[in-house]
């Protein structure tokens, strides 16, 4: 074996570890849980409700609403409209409140490489 081992002390670059133990991407971290997991429960929450009631409650889901359109179908479409809404909420969310912080955490990092 050769000592030609590269000299990782030389090596310039970005502290990663400083950066995430550092408060800014802690708070942005925390930001992005606190709008992400309660959103990812309470859709899961709705979807096992949905699938629980398909697979138990069929004269429940059976209910007629419009001529041949019933409950079943309107809540299974309902699961669809959930997810695209939960995706605009998250995108609105993140150009606003997450973005900014984001980008002022990697101005940071780029100035520290110069």
């Amino acid at each position: 074996m050769s000592d030609s081992a590269p000299d990782r002390s030389a090596a310039r670059g970005p502290d990663y570890e400083a950066v995430a133990a550092s408060e800014p991407f802690q708070r942005l971290r925390r930001r992005h849980r606190g709008f992400v997991f309660p959103l990812a429960v309470l859709f899961l929450v709705w979807y096992f409700v949905y699938v629980l009631l398909a697979a138990y409650a069929h004269d429940f889901m059976a209910t007629p609403v419009i001529g041949n359109v019933n409950l079943g179908l309107l809540l299974g479409l309902g699961q669809f409209v959930t997810t695209f809404v939960i995706t605009m909420a998250y995108v609105r969310f993140a150009n606003r409140r997450m973005d900014p912080e984001a980008t002022a955490i990697r101005h940071e990092l780029e100035e520290a490489e110069k």
